[in-house]
């Protein structure tokens, strides 16, 4: 690592950014000096400019990820770099499209889990399903966060520093004892294969998003998934179910209710129940011959 993306990283540690977060910030510092073969301290916002137009029509990255990219550059020079100058107010971040995510039926969920390819994966896709959790949480989660007695798992700092318990059923529970026996894990509930000077480590989280992905394309889904669409089939399904938005809220450790409010779009239940208006007209059949 350059010492630019050293003091960066220290930077995004002091305020205790999470670990997804550095790892696509400092990507994206990375990415802009390999793009222009400079040290991107001497670029500038021209640079930016050109660099952002070529993520969206080049590289065809979605506005979001570009989003990310562009937020990742104007913490850089602003709070690592400490640039003042107002040319970086100019940095402009790509308008998402409001679209409703993907979610799976029930079916189409058990389909998927049936056909992890190993017994972690298997366990890592109802742990995502059964909690609704975030891909990095999973990933993240340690054995003694798994409490039997209360019948919870504990999240501890899950996005926006938030800790937060999640129900356990006793089917997930007994997944989950299955899967102690057979992997026998001490820390991490799902520790990775390699160790750093002898200290167990979580897996990556991009493990958690390819246990999905590997699983999609054993099950012949087409849709384009990855975990937080087990996120969104765990709220929906929920919701259907009779939750109310506020205990769904509580339950995703979403910091307000807005963000739980997508859940009423996607919710069959709610948009069925709903009276359309034509059906309140009595209209009487039309009469007579069709005229030419």
């Amino acid at each position: 690592m350059t010492p630019l993306r050293q003091k960066m990283l220290e930077e995004l540690q002091r305020r205790n950014y999470s670990q997804a977060t550095i790892r696509g910030y400092i990507l994206a510092v990375k990415q802009l000096a390999e793009h222009f073969h400079k040290s991107p301290d001497l670029l500038g916002s021209e640079e930016i400019r050109q660099f952002q137009l070529y993520l969206l029509n080049d590289r065809k990255l979605s506005p979001s990820t570009v989003g990310i990219r562009m937020s990742a550059l104007r913490f850089f020079y602003r709070k690592t770099l400490k640039r003042r100058d107002t040319a970086f107010d100019d940095i402009v971040l790509p308008k998402k499209p409001e679209k409703l995510p993907a979610v799976l039926s029930p079916e189409e969920v058990k389909a998927l889990i049936e056909a992890a390819s190993t017994p972690t994966y298997y366990t890592i896709l109802t742990v995502l399903y059964g909690t609704g959790l975030r891909r990095t949480e999973a990933s993240r989660l340690l054995v003694s966060d798994i409490d039997s007695e209360r019948m919870v798992i504990h999240v501890h700092q899950g996005k926006g520093g938030r800790d937060r318990d999640v129900p356990m059923t006793p089917n997930l529970l007994s997944v989950l004892r299955q899967y102690w026996l057979f992997k026998k894990p001490k820390v991490y509930l799902f520790p990775s294969p390699q160790s750093q000077d002898g200290q167990e480590q979580p897996i990556s989280d991009k493990t958690v998003w390819y246990a999905v992905r590997d699983a999609a394309k054993r099950a012949g889904i087409a849709k384009k998934i990855g975990p937080h669409t087990l996120r969104h089939s765990f709220a929906t399904h929920l919701m259907e179910s009779g939750a109310d938005l506020r205990t769904i809220q509580l339950l995703l450790g979403h910091a307000t209710l807005d963000h739980t409010t997508v859940y009423l779009h996607l919710s069959q239940r709610h948009l069925k129940a709903a009276i359309n208006p034509l059906d309140q007209l009595g209209l009487k059949p039309p009469s007579g011959d069709e005229k030419s």
